[in-house]
């Protein structure tokens, strides 16, 4: 098998696995970056000259890892967003906690005279 085309390969398994997300986070984390690992090291061995059926699966691919860097880029957001999401539980079971530790003490008046 040619390099263009385990590395096409490995770009639909890379889009089939980020379409089609797992319940497990961590488990589609770990499979992403094996896959982007070996598609890297697909890609490293590629050389020229390419026959015509490379050229084609080439043409393919640029659509793909359009397809790929919005999958990526989805994922990304949906990360930041339960990171956010955990930030304000956080905080507002700590305000649950402890009401007043966060008030402000403007308006008070501080006497200097003893």
């Amino acid at each position: 098998m040619s390099s263009v085309q385990s590395f096409y390969d490995l770009t639909l398994e890379l889009i089939q696995t980020l379409e089609h997300p797992k319940h497990d986070r961590d488990a589609i984390i770990n499979e992403v970056e094996i896959l982007l690992e070996k598609r890297q090291q697909a890609m490293a061995v590629m050389a020229p000259p390419y026959s015509d059926t490379e050229k084609d699966l080439g043409a393919r691919l640029i659509s793909l890892n359009a397809k790929v860097t919005h999958l990526m880029t989805r994922e990304k957001l949906f990360i930041q967003k339960d990171i956010k999401d955990l930030s304000v539980k956080k905080e507002s079971t700590g305000k649950y906690a402890n009401p007043y530790q966060s008030m402000a003490t403007d308006g008070m008046f501080y006497d200097k005279r003893k």
